[in-house]
């Protein structure tokens, strides 16, 4: 009976999770759908277009700060709740963009990051409780790569449709009603976790931020988050954000060119995050993967700033995609370095720290290089300095990921051999 019951529970987790993949689809979607209607937004809000991605960048403002909120929820209340909370305000996030206000647009903007922030700790929560150990590395991998679909979606597919005339307030009515309709689905469909007990007798014992303690006090959690935002930084910041508008006005390339090369970032990262994923578990190293796609980012970005006769743009841009999936590298790196009671609030804070960082260079660029896309009369030049940005970004990341002590599976192994 027990045995059936447990069945019986794990399939409904498995298709909640599938829900979940719906709403980690639509994030992506929706944080990167606005960088293909700038002039569209920019006449919404009554803005320019800077001030347009001074509130665009405002997502990650939320996004990073809910994530340890989200890591906490699901602990003390679980999926059902948190999931629900969470697609339900980015439902309302995406509705308040359509009125015709830069506030409306600052909240619209800052709902859409504090709700996706619990769409992919929710998945996993969900695919941890669904699937096997065998089988969950290839679930939380499937749920990772249809995030960046949707990334994707957000600009080869949403682009078109603007470009063919469809009003931003149609797409953002659509978009935000069926995010709602997807939270109800995640409220009907997740078992309720029978966990609130558990979790008052675990926070009498500990406090809820002692977890946070532990992993925000390890140094090499702090490197793993900083490394990974700097390789997230030209994916989040320049191809989700910026890229259409550089590839237009630096690049002269027409609308639906610059959108498709944009949106390659995301498909590469499809291919990229299981691909670096799985020679890591290969190789048993994690450290020498991580510098071999970070040097593979410098030299895509390279090839496209001074030479980009060799390659087309879109797939130059597909290369990097599938080089920046390095940037999930440390998100196996920070479970490995700090205990097995605090893994999950380990997600919770590279999260964290490595939105913190694309919250930080995000006005950064814009000030340097976004307020004077439509001024400079060195095109070619203006974009080669914008690339070498995050050149030097990438750089550094690799100068950090030398202080990163080896984790994987192969290090652990010749230090057993050292011992003996």
């Amino acid at each position: 009976m027990d045995t059936n019951s447990t069945k019986s529970y794990t399939k409904y987790y498995v298709i909640a999770w599938v829900f979940g993949l719906i709403f980690y689809f639509l994030d992506y979607v929706i944080r990167s759908a606005p960088a293909v209607m700038l002039p569209e937004l920019s006449q919404t809000f009554s803005v320019n277009e800077i001030r347009l991605v001074t509130i665009i960048g405002t997502y990650y403002y939320t996004y990073s700060t809910c994530s340890l909120i989200a890591g906490i929820a699901l602990d003390r209340f679980g999926a059902k709740y948190s999931l629900f909370a969470g697609a339900f305000i980015l439902g309302i996030g995406c509705l308040l963009f359509m009125i015709s206000s830069e506030i409306s647009g600052v909240a619209g903007r800052l709902l859409q990051g504090a709700g996706c922030a619990f769409a992919f700790p929710g998945c996993v929560y969900l695919a941890s409780k669904g699937f096997s150990a065998k089988s969950l590395a290839t679930a939380i991998g499937f749920t990772q790569c249809l995030g960046m679909l949707g990334g994707s979606a957000g600009q080869f597919v949403v682009g078109p449709w603007i470009e063919e005339g469809m009003h931003i307030d149609i797409f953002w009515l659509s978009i935000g009603i069926f995010t709602i309709i997807v939270a109800f689905g995640l409220w009907f469909v997740t078992p309720a976790d029978i966990t609130e007990k558990k979790a008052e007798s675990v926070v009498k014992k500990q406090g809820i931020l002692e977890p946070y303690k532990i992993v925000f006090s390890n140094p090499q959690s702090w490197f793993c988050g900083i490394i990974s935002g700097l390789l997230f930084a030209p994916t989040t910041i320049f191809a989700m954000t910026w890229a259409v508008d550089f590839f237009q006005k630096d690049r002269a390339l027409d609308f639906h060119t610059a959108t498709i090369s944009s949106a390659m970032v995301a498909f590469g990262w499809v291919f990229g995050c299981p691909l670096l994923g799985y020679i890591t578990d290969k190789l048993k190293r994690r450290k020498p993967v991580l510098v071999a796609g970070a040097l593979l980012m410098i030299i895509t970005l390279i090839q496209l700033l001074y030479f980009p006769d060799i390659l087309t743009t879109k797939y130059s841009m597909f290369l990097l995609g599938v080089a920046s999936g390095a940037a999930m590298i440390p998100y196996s790196i920070i479970k490995e370095a700090n205990p097995d009671n605090v893994k999950g609030s380990a997600t919770g804070a590279i999260n964290f720290i490595t939105f913190g960082v694309t919250t930080l260079l995000s006005p950064l660029f814009s000030r340097l290089f976004g307020q004077t896309l439509n001024n400079t009369l060195d095109k070619a030049l203006h974009f080669q300095q914008a690339g070498l940005f995050w050149i030097i970004g990438i750089a550094i990341a690799i100068l950090i990921s030398f202080l990163l002590k080896e984790t994987g599976e192969g290090k652990r192994a010749n230090s057993t051999k050292v011992v003996i």
